[in-house]
């Protein structure tokens, strides 16, 4: 099964945003936009249908992470979550704003997966626009773990409590 996602008229890739000038900016320096992008209301819409995985690391997934995400990590990447996927199934990655989860899916293409997806803004954006996130005991929760202070203030979601 083939996903295509933002996709404008003629097969072109469209740009997501998030909506603040300043944190697409910060996402414009961070990217490489190696990976193709998939936006949270996008991902919102499909994600009963999609495999999702988390490339922070377990403190950070232990917080919360998005409902049914696999966690994979990032300097512990645990290779062996993706061994029973079939080569062209879509997978949505993610991590806090979108880089770690970008050079994880580089890895993935360079063993093979072919629908590989970068979640524009990742879990910053997801509460940002309200969706929701859930524990390490999969219950929903108002709070992500940030990294630190810095990075923090690319959550505006007032409900969400920041931790880090």
């Amino acid at each position: 099964m083939i996903f295509f996602f933002g996709m404008l008229a003629g097969g072109q890739a469209q740009q997501p945003t998030t909506g603040n000038t300043a944190f697409d900016a910060e996402l414009d320096r961070l990217l490489g936009y190696t990976i193709p992008l998939i936006s949270a209301g996008d991902l919102h819409a499909k994600l009963d249908q999609v495999q999702v995985f988390d490339a922070r690391e377990l403190d950070e997934y232990v917080v919360s992470h998005l409902p049914g995400a696999i966690h994979v990590g990032f300097k512990e990447f645990e290779k062996s979550a993706f061994s029973k996927l079939k080569k062209d199934e879509p997978i949505i990655l993610y991590c806090s704003v979108g880089y770690r989860s970008e050079k994880i899916g580089e890895k993935l293409q360079k063993m093979g997966f072919t629908q590989v997806f970068n979640l524009y803004g990742s879990i910053f954006e997801w509460v940002n626009k309200g969706y929701p996130v859930e524990n390490f005991t999969n219950k929903n929760v108002k709070e992500v773990h940030t990294f630190n202070e810095k990075w923090s203030q690319w959550i505006t979601n007032p409900e969400i409590k920041k931790v880090w």
